[in-house]
């Protein structure tokens, strides 16, 4: 059985888990959209959006989707994470809870219940309910000629119960004492409570061999930009020392693993990995139950933790947060819009997922079919003029060669967090009043400053004097 590592993060992974008769492919070569694009420079100043297929549209497909990637550019996106684009099992289906699918009587009701996609029935196919290979190579060319890359989330820890390699490769999976195949465990033996997939073993090479032949499959065909890892961690840091130096010769690729373990990022295995410490200090924050202390540790912490050149994900919102552990208004209340910047100001690559930008304010339905609001309002414009600064202010800069992160002390370093990012002649001060309360404290800023974004209209002199509870202001440096 895997050993499974759980640290300060198990709660952002416990809703993890929950075909098309086209021939025609694309095969990758230089001369493709993508050659033009420059990975390096994305990593340093893109936004991730995690797109959310199925419930971004009332139609649910690809194509509804692809017309609004014009738009995701102006907000700066620079990668699209697919959430899973394949079949998905209908064995063992959730329907909520630990209820079944097949255990509900009504045949209109069962139909309601969707799946989880992360119990994926074939790695090499697609859902019918998304659209076709064509339009899938629409998706793709389409972000491609808006200098946008798009990624896949890959499942490579467990499968569906309908997965071929249930009954063509058994010896692919995890067994209990009486040889039969099991969904995924905790050390202990207890189920982890995915009982809509099974678990694989990776102590089996030919798995090893499979799998990766499974991922290079969307890159010859597909011409993807690379893959966003489902509990990478999970899976045996041997599997990724083989896979991606094997992904990587067939193109350039990002990898992002949605885990937290340094040792995934090192030797040109992962690029990216998940703030998971970050994010529920943010939470906690937002609920008065850390201060900016807390912060202040955790970016002392993860700069012993992590290599200078490694990058995490900074994100208020996901998909397993949005429809397991409330919006983001119920999490952050009004923290939400100070919390949002920081995720911009911190080092690393911020996250919009599907719904955000139009201030999803409901839980998208996780078995069902749903649909997020498009009505744009105050929060895309605050995206915007966010993602316009990650995209062209190098004081920004987040990835392998990540800008200065300098924190400005005030005499109330315990509710106000001050930062400042600087990269050469670019400058960017962030100043949050990271408290329920009026706070009144001494910072002296440059005179040559310029107010990018505030959440409250209260002017600025060179000695700042007072916040409002969970007031913000992003400014720049004229040199």
């Amino acid at each position: 059985m895997k050993k499974r590592i759980i640290i300060f993060l198990i709660a952002g992974l416990t809703a993890c888990n929950q075909n098309t008769k086209s021939k025609k492919t694309i095969t990758p070569n230089k001369k493709q959209n993508t050659s033009k694009i420059d990975i390096n420079n994305i990593l340093e100043t893109g936004v991730l959006y995690e797109a959310n297929i199925r419930q971004y549209s009332p139609e649910g497909d690809f194509n509804s989707f692809t017309k609004d990637i014009p738009e995701l550019k102006k907000l700066g996106v620079k990668i699209i994470w697919l959430m899973p684009i394949h079949p998905i099992s209908v064995e063992k289906r959730k329907a909520k809870g630990d209820l079944l699918v097949s255990e509900i009587k009504d045949k209109k009701e069962q139909k309601k219940y969707l799946g989880s996609p992360y119990a994926v029935a074939n790695y090499k196919k697609i859902n019918p309910d998304l659209g076709t290979k064509e339009d899938l190579n629409k998706l793709i060319k389409t972000a491609h000629k808006n200098g946008i890359l798009v990624i896949l989330d890959w499942v490579a820890n467990h499968t569906g119960w309908d997965h071929h390699w249930i009954k063509e490769h058994p010896e692919f999976y995890t067994k209990n004492n009486n040889g039969e195949i099991t969904d995924p465990l905790n050390d202990d033996g207890s189920s982890i409570g995915w009982t809509d997939v099974a678990d694989l073993d990776y102590s089996n090479n030919e798995l090893h061999i499979n799998m990766i032949n499974e991922m290079k499959y969307w890159i010859t065909n597909h011409n993807i930009d690379g893959f966003r890892c489902d509990v990478a961690g999970s899976v045996p840091l041997d599997f990724w020392k083989k896979a991606i130096p094997e992904l990587r010769k067939q193109k350039n690729i990002i990898m992002l693993a949605e885990a937290w373990e340094p040792e995934l990022l090192t030797n040109n295995l992962f690029d990216m990995a998940y703030a998971w410490e970050g994010h529920h200090i943010m939470n906690e924050i937002a609920q008065q139950k850390k201060t900016v202390s807390d912060w202040d540790n955790y970016i002392k912490k993860i700069d012993t933790l992590y290599q200078k050149d490694d990058i995490l994900l900074n994100f208020i919102t996901n998909h397993d947060e949005n429809s397991w552990n409330g919006t983001v208004k119920e999490r952050l209340g009004n923290a939400s819009e100070a919390l949002l910047a920081l995720t911009y100001i911190t080092p690393g690559m911020p996250l919009i997922y599907s719904g955000q930008e139009y201030n999803l304010n409901h839980r998208l339905k996780f078995f069902e079919k749903d649909s997020i609001p498009k009505t744009k309002g105050k929060i895309w414009e605050v995206l915007s003029k966010l993602g316009h600064l990650k995209n062209n202010s190098p004081a920004l800069n987040g990835g392998k060669k990540a800008a200065k992160y300098e924190r400005l002390h005030t005499n109330n370093d315990n509710k106000i967090l001050a930062i400042k990012r600087t990269e050469n002649n670019s400058e960017i001060i962030y100043i949050a009043n990271l408290s329920p309360e009026n706070v009144t404290f001494s910072l002296t800023i440059p005179q040559n400053f310029k107010t990018i974004l505030s959440n409250h209209k209260s002017e600025l002199n060179k000695t700042v004097k007072n916040f409002k509870p969970w007031e913000y202001k992003v400014l720049t440096i004229n040199k």
